[in-house]
């Protein structure tokens, strides 16, 4: 028999691979395991800062109007009446 055919080759490289595959598993096992612990919702974190604004473009869009913004739409809604 040749050496690369030779039967405690072939057995120490089948356990090799053997291990191999079982640290590969172990290690997806931990990763899956730490993106789940990651995922977990917590009431206490960080909350989102921003007020009343959402993002365009460059510009910033406001959702509260001001006081002054106020009175001149409700006196536009006026005249429309």
């Amino acid at each position: 028999m040749s050496k690369k055919n030779s039967l405690s080759r072939r057995k120490k490289q089948y356990e090799f691979d053997l291990q191999r595959e079982k640290q590969e598993k172990e290690k997806a096992a931990k990763k899956l395991q730490a993106k789940k612990n990651n995922m977990k919702v917590d009431g206490s974190g960080k909350k989102k800062k921003g007020g009343g604004g959402f993002q365009v473009g460059k510009k910033k869009v406001k959702t509260k109007l001001t006081a002054a913004a106020k009175a001149k739409a409700s006196q536009a809604m006026d005249l429309d009446k």
